[in-house]
């Protein structure tokens, strides 16, 4: 592992949200609630548009942790890593027409029981400056 690596952080990536995108991601996980469809409902439930889903924020985040998965100078062996695990904390929801810029930084690596676990954060902010979610992804590799 190159610890020298550590609180590396990697170029913003910016996500337009579209609204078929947000209809989309919302069909195919199985939420059927009006805010993620129609403009009125999520409209009359005080959003500024159609609302994406919480985990939407993968959609729009990914950009900017994935440099650092495949960053040569952090050296993970994808061929044996895990997805350990995801965790966030949102801000003000994400509408339809927003445009998010996500930025990311390898927080820790570290080793333990033989496996090498790779932890970077993300945050991402809409155009008006607001945090929109903070995401913690951990990969690990056996």
């Amino acid at each position: 592992m190159n610890e020298s690596v550590k609180d590396k952080e990697y170029p913003p990536y910016t996500y337009e949200v579209g609204l078929e995108k947000i209809r989309e991601y919302a069909n195919a996980i199985g939420e059927f609630e009006p805010v993620h469809h129609d403009r009125d409902a999520a409209r009359a439930a005080g959003f500024r548009d159609v609302v994406a889903p919480p985990m939407f924020a993968v959609v729009y985040s990914a950009g900017a942790v994935a440099p650092g998965v495949l960053d040569p100078e952090v050296g993970i062996n994808l061929g044996r890593m895990l997805h350990g695990s995801q965790e966030f904390a949102w801000g003000e929801p994400v509408c339809a027409g927003d445009v998010i810029e996500t930025s990311a930084t390898l927080r820790d690596l570290y080793e333990k029981d033989g496996r090498e676990y790779y932890v970077f954060e993300s945050v991402s902010h809409n155009q008006d400056g607001h945090e929109v979610v903070r995401g913690t992804w951990t990969n690990i590799v056996r």
